[in-house]
């Protein structure tokens, strides 16, 4: 089955967005799948104002019309909302191809934190792009009923999993007071990382991540160390240096830095809301608390094994096997009222 996946988000960006993608890709070749990437990197791109470092493709139909062309996909996903995703639907929808979609990102809590835009104005534009989707595909289960709460079709569940061979526990000291306590992801004023960085907590805060918040929260709080963005043994070195994963964010719709930490033997504290109150349940690899300094405090006795046990439950073949059980159903799917009877041979859409 060859697979072409339609993103914005990709590398040089370091996200979960883009971990997810790539892993997916790797572990769905041992299942029979090829899957490839229509990106930013086949167009020119432009820097958002308010966040230079993270750049936006400006596709144009015929080149699109193209790369679809070359790709000859069997099935296409559209794994985000942004330029790209926009410019493959419409191909999609003109020529009558049957899509899924995957929902990774809040994006009204994200614009509302910058912009003064309603957030029902924003849930109503994801509603519209995602409607005509096969599989609207989600993280976790609360996030799949919200979002059928909200007016979504055809949601589904694509789990996520963490690569135990890169994050597990080893023995590595940052040189830092301890207890070290760890945050990771992007630098910026939707993670919350305030609520962190002005804890009164002992030993040292550490930030690993670059974004547009960095400069200011540097200035702000000297006493945390920032690492600067990270990724491989480097990133996984800090991970194992520390004695708690911290996750502020309460945003995020899954947060894959969350089974990294416990992958590396790391319990987290976290507020108790959808995002991390889905990864970890009722499992006591960590502590949810409003207080997010007693939940930082109460880490610190949970058991490294437990968290271990936890993360190997959770791997990157069973996430590619349940994205390509939901890309083969779609030939077996009716289509939503407004999308075009599926094509008879899928594999000569593109011809």
């Amino acid at each position: 089955m060859n697979i072409l996946v339609a993103t914005d988000a990709w590398h040089p960006q370091v996200n979960g967005v883009v971990r997810t993608l790539a892993m997916t890709a790797e572990a769905a070749k041992a299942l029979g799948a090829d899957i490839a990437f229509l990106t930013p990197q086949s167009f020119r791109t432009f820097a958002l104002p308010s966040y230079p470092g993270l750049r936006l493709a400006l596709p144009f139909g015929a080149k699109i019309a193209r790369l679809i062309a070359d790709a000859r996909p069997d099935s296409i996903h559209i794994a985000t909302e942004g330029p790209i995703g926009i410019a493959v639907r419409r191909y999609c929808r003109k020529h009558d191809l049957p899509f899924t979609t995957s929902f990774h990102t809040r994006f009204p809590d994200y614009v509302s934190a910058r912009l003064p835009v309603r957030e029902s104005w924003i849930w109503a534009a994801l509603r519209r792009f995602h409607r005509g989707s096969r599989a609207v595909m989600a993280a976790t289960p609360a996030l799949a009923n919200e979002l059928r709460g909200r007016g979504f079709r055809n949601v589904v569940l694509w789990p996520r999993g963490v690569d135990t061979t890169l994050f597990h526990p080893r023995d590595v000291d940052l040189g830092l007071p301890r207890p070290v306590f760890l945050c990771v992801g992007r630098v910026a004023v939707e993670k919350n990382l305030e609520a962190f960085l002005a804890l009164d907590l002992p030993g040292t805060k550490v930030i690993v991540g670059d974004g547009p918040a960095r400069a200011s929260l540097m200035r702000s709080y000297p006493d945390a160390v920032f690492l600067g963005a990270q990724q491989g043994e480097e990133l996984a070195r800090s991970y194992a240096g520390a004695d708690v994963f911290v996750f502020p964010s309460r945003t995020d719709t899954f947060g894959l830095v969350l089974l990294e930490a416990l992958a590396s033997g790391k319990p987290v504290a976290a507020f108790p809301v959808s995002g991390p109150r889905d990864v970890l349940g009722t499992a006591p690899v960590g502590a949810l608390n409003e207080d997010l300094a007693e939940a930082c405090r109460i880490a610190l006795g949970v058991s490294r094994q437990d968290c271990l046990e936890f993360a190997t439950r959770h791997t990157w073949g069973a996430s590619a096997r349940a994205f390509i059980e939901h890309m083969t159903e779609i030939s077996h799917s009716e289509p939503q009222s407004d999308v075009a009877p599926l094509m008879p041979e899928l594999p000569r859409f593109v011809a």
